[in-house]
């Protein structure tokens, strides 16, 4: 049974990848967009046929047969507009940050609760089948007991007229909070573990913009393993691998291209011996990487699938508010630590 849906926002993301994602699925019908901007409605409308389009979200959330909204708006929009939408009893898909802060973001999740409405969150990357496939790996114990993890995300943002990302009340971060929370996430998703305490540096190098266009965050996981994840808006696309790695007692992943829009990239699994002992040569060369083979698709058809299934009860949230407010703590306690000089503890 087809889930109908109206997507709030018709810039970004939402054209250039999630409406493309929807348009693969059997169990989607679009019905109706939304922008401000009424002719990018009218062009969302009748490039992904939908039956209407509007510049007002009172008109889209007062149509019946709309179930569920996607929410793509930028995120100083996220309240009022997840707010309006609960209060029309339509569950909800919205991209991160689900809030300017972290409180902003709870307090949406408490208000679609009391609604009786479903909120995900669009962390589309945890749909990667190579990430799924790591964190199937890493819960095997096939590369032991986890001790290290690393990621990165960047790309090129200078400095343009009315972009709200590089405005610190409109958008509650910059590199970090952008990109960087993804890496945060993935962690937290593929390792199983939560975030106890974390320290971060941000700055502005090359960009003047309020938000900033380089941080990092290193933060203790609940079983004591360290991870670091660094962000930058001032590294050209080109010059990045956005790189994800694992490290355990047994073996370690490293993949490179996985944290992207596009299900892509590649992955390795180193796995030791069981019965190596201390090599005071530290020999490496011994053990051959194993390729990891996997059926790649679509992150975001996956993603409104899946939220699609748990509208209809046949599944949990993939993505739950919860899990998107802990990720989105992380990187404001790296913020936190840069202006304090100090750890943050959760």
């Amino acid at each position: 049974m087809k889930v109908k849906w109206g997507v709030i926002g018709c810039g970004g993301i939402a054209d250039r990848r999630t409406l493309p994602g929807m348009m693969l699925l059997d169990n989607v019908e679009l019905v109706a967009v939304m922008d401000a901007n009424f002719e990018a409605a009218q062009r969302c409308r009748d490039k992904y046929n939908a039956k209407y389009a509007f510049d007002n979200i009172e008109e889209l959330l007062a149509i019946p047969e709309i179930e569920a909204v996607y929410i793509a708006s930028p995120v100083f929009c996220h309240k009022q507009q997840a707010m309006a939408a609960a209060d029309a009893k339509k569950h909800i898909l919205i991209e991160k940050p689900v809030g300017i802060t972290s409180d902003e973001a709870q307090e949406i999740a408490s208000y679609c609760e009391e609604k009786g409405v479903k909120l995900g969150v669009g962390f589309m990357m945890r749909f990667h089948a190579y990430h799924q496939k790591m964190r199937e790996i890493i819960k095997s114990g096939k590369i032991g007991e986890i001790v290290s993890a690393r990621a990165q995300l960047t790309c090129w943002y200078p400095e343009m007229a009315n972009s709200w990302r590089q405005e610190m009340k409109l958008s509650g971060g910059g590199a970090m909070m952008d990109m960087g929370v993804h890496c945060v996430d993935l962690i937290r998703y593929i390792t199983g573990l939560e975030v106890t305490e974390a320290a971060g540096f941000k700055g502005n190098q090359i960009f003047n913009y309020s938000v900033e266009d380089a941080g990092c965050v290193i933060f203790r996981l609940s079983n004591g393993a360290t991870a670091y994840v660094d962000a930058n808006f001032n590294i050209p696309d080109a010059a990045a691998k956005c790189k994800i790695e694992f490290y355990g007692t047994k073996g370690s992943i490293f993949a490179q291209g996985t944290i992207s829009q596009i299900e892509g990239g590649e992955v390795e699994v180193l796995c030791a011996d069981d019965s190596a002992e201390y090599d005071a040569g530290q020999n490496r060369g011994e053990v051959k990487p194993l390729k990891m083979d996997v059926e790649l698709g679509n992150m975001y058809a996956k993603e409104i699938e899946a939220f699609g299934r748990a509208i209809k009860g046949e599944c949990e949230i993939p993505v739950t508010a919860l899990d998107a407010i802990m990720s989105q703590k992380v990187i404001e306690a790296s913020y936190v630590s840069n202006d304090t000089k100090a750890y943050v503890t959760f």
